[in-house]
C-alpha cells in the first residue's frame, strides 16, 4: 500500500483517477497517479550434456527448495541479459541464451515468469549468495515434490516434453491461485 508521493511527500488517496478505469494511488497535493504493474520475473533452463541446472534456494519464500535459476528483471537489462544475470548469481554458471520458452502469467501475486532455454557455456557452476547447492540433474533425477514453485514445475515438464520430441515451441499459460 502507498501511503506517500514519490513526487512530493504528501499523502495519497486511493480512487479511480479521471480517465481511468481503475483505482489507484493519486497524490492528494501535486495529483501523480502511482502506477503499480506486475513484476517480471526471469530465468533460463540451463542444460549441459542433458542435465537441467537446478539451485536449493538460501532465501524465502521457499527456502531449501529446488528451482530454476531465475528473479525479478533489473531496469536497463533485455528480458535475455536478467536471465543470464540470474543464472550467473545464483548458479555461478555463464549462459548461452537459446530462446524464449514459456511465459507464465501469476496474476494473484502481480507477477510475469518468463522462461529462456539455454545452455551452459561450460560445466563449471557454484551456489550464489541466493544458492544453498547447485547441481545438474537428469530428467529422471529432478526431484520434483521438492521444487519450490509451480511456474518452475510447469515450465520444466513443458521442456521435458518438447525436448522428448525433439522440437521446441513457446508455451504461455496462467498460473491459477491454489
Amino acid at each position: 500500500m502507498i501511503r506517500f508521493c514519490n513526487h512530493c511527500g504528501s499523502s495519497v488517496s486511493f480512487y479511480v483517477p479521471p480517465g481511468d478505469s481503475l483505482p489507484r494511488h493519486v497524490c492528494d497535493a501535486c495529483g501523480h497517479i502511482h502506477y503499480e504493474n506486475p513484476r517480471l520475473v526471469v530465468g533460463c533452463v540451463a542444460e549441459w550434456e542433458g542435465r537441467i541446472l537446478l539451485c536449493r534456494r538460501a532465501i524465502e519464500p521457499r527456502h531449501g527448495f529446488w528451482t530454476l535459476p531465475a528473479g525479478f528483471m533489473e531496469n536497463g537489462e533485455s528480458t535475455a541479459q536478467g536471465a543470464g544475470r540470474e543464472t550467473y548469481e545464483e548458479a555461478g554458471a555463464k549462459v548461452i541464451i537459446d530462446a524464449p520458452f514459456a511465459m507464465v502469467s501469476v496474476p494473484h501475486i502481480n507477477q510475469v515468469h518468463l522462461f529462456y532455454r539455454g545452455r551452459l557455456a561450460t560445466p563449471d557452476y557454484s551456489a550464489g549468495e541466493e544458492s544453498l547447492e547447485v547441481d545438474l540433474f537428469a530428467p529422471e533425477a529432478i526431484p520434483w515434490p521438492e521444487l519450490a514453485f509451480r511456474t518452475v514445475e510447469l515450465c520444466l515438464r513443458r521442456y521435458l516434453a518438447d525436448r522428448q520430441r525433439e522440437r521446441f515451441g513457446f508455451h504461455e499459460s496462467e498460473l491459477p491461485p491454489l
